[in-house]
């Protein structure tokens, strides 16, 4: 069993920068593959980026490479996201989730899944 609780999120102005964060309960946090996914108002889920286990592996969705970073540090159970040069449409609720495997891009494969926190973008 993982719980997960993301933070981090907030308002910011286009261009901005915003840190995520997923922090993880439990002692197994390295065996799981994490993923950030977000959700758009009127919109499926959507992936954003994916890391491995020991977080030698990371995967992006097209429109957010080069700009967000998915990294991290499973001495503390926390994954992150780094957002940079933020675009109105990144406007989101953001949630992370965990897996034993990489399930891709479909959320519904993905176990555990934490509550979401907000991203506003403004232009």
């Amino acid at each position: 069993q993982v719980q997960l609780a993301e933070s981090g999120g907030g308002l910011v102005q286009a261009g901005g920068s915003l840190r995520l964060s997923c922090a993880a309960s439990g002692r197994t946090f390295s065996r799981y593959v994490m993923v950030w996914f977000r959700q758009a108002p009127g919109k499926e889920r959507e992936f954003i980026a994916a890391i491995s286990e020991s977080g030698g592996r990371t995967y992006y969705e097209d429109s957010v490479k080069g700009r967000f970073t998915i990294s991290r540090d499973n001495a503390k159970n926390t994954v992150y996201l780094q957002m940079n040069s933020l675009k109105p449409e990144d406007t989101a609720v953001y949630y992370c989730a965990a897996d034993l495997n990489y399930q891709g891009a479909t959320p519904r494969l993905y176990k555990y899944w934490g509550q979401g926190t907000q991203v506003t973008v403004s232009s």
